[in-house]
């Protein structure tokens, strides 16, 4: 079968590899699709490396058809069409006990521990189907939009995180795929207002389409005038940064309203910092958080949330390339030029 092979940061090519061999307490998954996320670029550039290893198969937004199932797997039959939940955790570590799986200080993860979703062929682990990660989705879902379900996961936790409400105004700077789709989120829980400031034109008319009401040119517009006019000068409920940008931290607490909440959803460079001024924290009691991951629970609600129909992701897929031409779609998720690109098989 063919599989993206990480050798090291910067080397991946597309090889030749036996499909792997199943267990009876395992599952054999045909890949069907799986996006790119931007945690893959960070790993295939090498700006991240905590937990990669090499060589291996990374990819983690997956969605996929059983080809085979164990002897003694329950539950599951060839040709059902499933998406999997990549992160796994442990089950009893501190933050396992206490109600936070999705920062499980033991968890195991597809595309890090386990091969991931990059190659024609996925061997589903037993600890994943024990788990209860493996979740059937009706075949009228289209594999592309399966695969978005995990990034949809990470985005829902986010927003329980900011505890996003009716009628707030949501400011969510950067319109990628992950800005969008909190976009999306920020407009099912009832805010009255989102709005976007993204620097891309054809993001920020996709962020258009998809129901921003604001949407501005952070270069061309000074932010904090839009803000404070489209809030009577109170500031926004929920400021969300989409992008790993340190310097632009602390002016997230300027826009803030006085007890709002600031979340910091997307990674930073490793061992980056930021310069705050904590009195904005302190005399405006803004609520600072961060998001990792994602719980089992949060995936099923992701899930239920797609199966429903009750959104809809396929205007973030952009584009979709066959695994032999993973370089090509590297590049193009590299110029920013797309959202969200799959690897369809």
């Amino acid at each position: 079968m063919k599989a993206v092979r990480l050798l090291k940061a910067n080397e991946f090519p597309v090889q030749d590899i036996p499909v792997p061999e199943i267990h009876e307490d395992e599952i054999l998954l045909k890949m069907k699709s799986t996006a790119i996320c931007g945690t893959d670029m960070r790993i295939l550039t090498g700006q991240k490396t905590r937990g990669v290893r090499y060589p291996s198969t990374i990819g983690h937004e997956i969605c996929g058809i059983i080809e085979k199932v164990g002897a003694n797997v329950l539950g599951y039959e060839v040709g059902e069409h499933v998406a999997v939940a990549n992160v796994i955790p442990c089950h009893h570590c501190a933050m396992c006990l206490t109600g936070h799986e999705n920062a499980c200080m033991e968890r195991q993860a597809i595309g890090y521990e386990f091969d991931g979703g990059f190659e024609e062929y996925l061997r589903i682990p037993k600890v994943c189907i024990e788990s209860q990660n493996v979740i059937k989705l009706p075949e009228s879902i289209p594999f592309e939009e399966g695969s978005l379900i995990e990034p949809l996961a990470c985005c829902l936790h986010g927003q329980k995180n900011a505890g996003v409400r009716m009628d707030d105004v949501v400011l969510i700077e950067g319109a990628g795929p992950i800005g969008l789709i909190h976009l999306l989120l920020a407009k099912i829980a009832g805010a009255r207002k989102v709005i976007v400031s993204e620097p891309n034109e054809y993001r920020r008319t996709k962020a258009k389409e998809l129901g921003a009401e604001v949407v501005l040119d952070p270069m061309k517009e000074k932010l904090e005038d839009v803000v404070k006019r489209e809030t009577d000068g109170l500031g926004a409920d929920v400021v969300i940064l989409c992008i790993g940008v340190p310097a632009i931290v602390n002016q997230a607490f300027q826009l803030c309203r006085r007890n709002g909440t600031v979340m910091l959803f997307a990674g930073f460079p490793e061992k980056s910092t930021s310069d705050i001024v904590p009195n904005l924290i302190h005399y405006s009691e803004i609520h600072v958080t961060g998001s990792t991951a994602y719980t089992r629970q949060d995936y099923r609600e992701a899930a239920n949330l797609v199966k429903s129909k009750r959104i809809d992701l396929s205007g973030i897929i952009t584009h979709r390339f066959k695994i032999e031409e993973f370089q090509e779609a590297y590049e193009l998720a590299k110029s920013g030029a797309g959202l969200k690109i799959c690897i369809v098989n």
